[in-house]
């Protein structure tokens, strides 16, 4: 999407302070000295079958954006698109359920939407939330001497696909989807009470995509160390027998020329690293001496998969994997 924006004109409004320019994961505007207003929006396909869980998953991928500029949302817009003929009103009864759910967790309002007929189902939201103009966070925040904390497991994409390939059961699938449709707000009012330099959710890029946005936007280099990265059960294990997803050929490419490995890795766990995240967590760049403290909070906090994955160096942009 940000090759297919280059060459438009930025905007010259000194009071839009995130655009897209860095592939920021929301929109910053000031309106006063003392709240800018965030925009964002994201819709998906299904992950899984069941539409409560669908609605949820969705719901929250919308909503983390807000969280990752470090913002709290306030509204939210339905953005839906579904085949009514053919999967018919309690099906499309469940998603709206469970996208509700999530705005209402959030503390924000959902205010209405906007659905269309559609040969897929596909569903998300638009979503506004405030922030302080002296307190957003981006992606291009990141110091030599940060250390990086990433407060979500990795690998929701091949999981999703082999769930419906049949080589994972439901029934190993199922007792992630609470952390997979986790808000990332407990993470964000954490994070702020440690001052994190940057942050950025970890979704379709996958964990190398987003750190490289990250290094490009800070003019950093990233160090990540493997056997630091959080997993869900069986992702590496689905990559080993066959499955894989859509984006991970992309995701390779976008990063091969910016990556330097050092690890020793199967082809099933360097597969992984380009897995597409659906709802992922926030991965953030913190103050060296204060990030230890900031993870002890955020276990402490119930997110006991939170770990502490790299760090930041001075250097030309790109990613070192030891």
């Amino acid at each position: 999407m940000l090759e297919a924006l280059k060459g438009l004109p930025a905007s010259s409004d000194p009071n839009l302070l995130v655009g897209f320019e860095t592939g920021d994961d929301a929109a910053v505007y000031r309106v006063s000295d003392e709240i800018a207003v965030i925009s964002t929006v994201d819709f998906i396909t299904p992950p899984v079958d069941d539409p409560i869980w669908f609605g949820r998953i969705a719901a929250a991928n919308s909503l983390s954006d807000i969280y990752a500029m470090g913002g709290h949302p306030i509204t939210a817009l339905n953005l839906i698109m579904f085949p009514s003929k053919k999967l018919g009103m309690e099906t499309l009864k469940g998603i709206m359920q469970g996208g509700s759910e999530k705005v209402a967790e959030a503390g924000a309002s959902l205010a209405g939407g906007h659905s269309v007929e559609d040969d897929e189902p596909k569903y998300g939201l638009a979503v506004t939330g405030i922030i302080s103009p002296r307190r957003v966070l981006t992606n291009s925040g990141a110091r030599p001497g940060d250390r990086l904390i990433l407060t979500k497991p990795l690998g929701t994409g091949v999981l999703f696909n082999a769930c419906r390939s049949g080589k994972l059961p439901w029934s190993d699938l199922e007792p992630i989807l609470p952390q997979v449709a986790a808000l990332n707000r407990i993470a964000m009012e954490h994070a702020l009470k440690f001052d994190a330099h940057s942050c950025t959710d970890i979704t379709g890029f996958g964990i190398l995509g987003h750190a490289l946005e990250m290094a490009k936007a800070s003019s950093v280099r990233i160090e990540i160390d493997f056997s630091a990265l959080p997993s869900y059960p069986y992702s590496i294990d689905m990559y080993s027998k066959g499955e894989t997803t859509g984006s991970n050929k992309g995701n390779r490419q976008l990063v091969e020329d910016f990556l330097n490995i050092s690890a020793h890795l199967s082809e099933a766990q360097f597969q992984w690293l380009f897995d597409p995240q659906t709802s992922g967590g926030l991965l953030l760049s913190v103050s060296g001496p204060r990030a230890g403290d900031l993870l002890s909070e955020l276990r402490g906090a119930g997110l006991n998969s939170a770990s502490m994955i790299g760090k930041v160096v001075s250097g030309s942009s790109g990613i070192v994997l030891n």
